[in-house]
């Protein structure tokens, strides 16, 4: 049997919450899609999430919600990160960290996705212990039954990433990065069956530096002096990753970027576009 998944890169604010709803019904139904994976660290303003947002995304369709170094942004969402089934915040976070590692969806077709998802250490924050062991670990603590696995390797260096990659090759059924908010071109299956890419991009304002306001960022840039980066609001693209799997090995059998642009212009005061 093929269980179609859709991992989603970073959904910043609400330009990238107004796509998501607006565009993934139709995903849905162009790509049979059993699953859908999504980070969603940056949806509450561009940074964090929160429980109003958590049930938005729920509404939206989304199966699988990972998060990233803004995990705990909000504080709201740590309940939901302690009740939650449906949600994974960092594995190699501390261990009294609030949540866990891990995520599982059943399909409707009857196999059952599972989501991991970890921090890079190189030029991250926080602190984190090492992704490697730390996907070891998750893996051993999923249901035996669970044959499809995604890892969200949420990372600045494409090193460490690509690393991630061939490290779990044929030991899970895709490795997408996200974090660096644009897209690259190295989606493939590895030798054993593992799909791969280094970033899936983002989901929100592509007329942006990495979906927030050219202006607010350029003055800090330029001048050095504070300015708040407020989220972008124009050419606002949903982007991602389509991994069709082989429920029964777990190994992935295609692969494909996906990006859906929007004719709308939405900003985080919500005068255009509300959602």
């Amino acid at each position: 049997m093929q269980v179609n998944l859709l991992c989603i890169g970073d959904t910043v604010g609400r330009p990238g919450r107004f796509i998501l709803s607006q565009k993934l019904p139709k995903l849905v139904e162009q790509y049979d899609l059993h699953c859908i994976i999504c980070n969603a660290e940056n949806a509450a303003g561009g940074s964090g999430l929160t429980h109003q947002l958590y049930e938005k995304f729920r509404r939206y369709g989304i199966h699988l919600i990972t998060l990233g170094d803004h995990a705990f942004r909000r504080q709201e969402i740590i309940p939901v990160l302690e009740r939650a089934q449906d949600i994974a915040r960092p594995a190699n976070f501390a261990q009294a960290a609030p949540g866990k590692g891990w995520a599982v969806y059943e399909t409707p077709l009857g196999p059952k996705v599972a989501v991991v998802t970890v921090l890079g250490r190189l030029y991250m924050k926080p602190p984190t212990d090492c992704p490697f062991q730390a996907i070891e670990k998750t893996l051993s603590q999923i249901p035996q039954d669970v044959k499809i696995i995604a890892v969200d390797v949420h990372a600045e260096a494409t090193s460490e990433k690509v690393a991630i990659g061939w490290h779990f090759d044929g030991r899970v059924s895709v490795v997408f990065g996200t974090h660096t908010h644009i897209p690259t071109a190295d989606e493939r299956i590895l030798p054993n069956g593992t799909a791969y890419i280094t970033d899936v991009g983002m989901t929100g304002p592509y007329d942006s530096v990495l979906g927030r306001r050219k202006d607010r960022v350029l003055k800090a840039l330029l001048t050095g002096l504070h300015a708040p980066f407020d989220v972008a609001a124009d050419d606002i693209r949903l982007c991602g990753l389509l991994v069709s799997v082989d429920s029964a090995t777990g190994r992935a059998t295609h692969v494909e970027r996906i990006r859906v642009n929007s004719d709308a212009s939405v900003s985080e005061s919500g005068a255009a576009g509300e959602d």
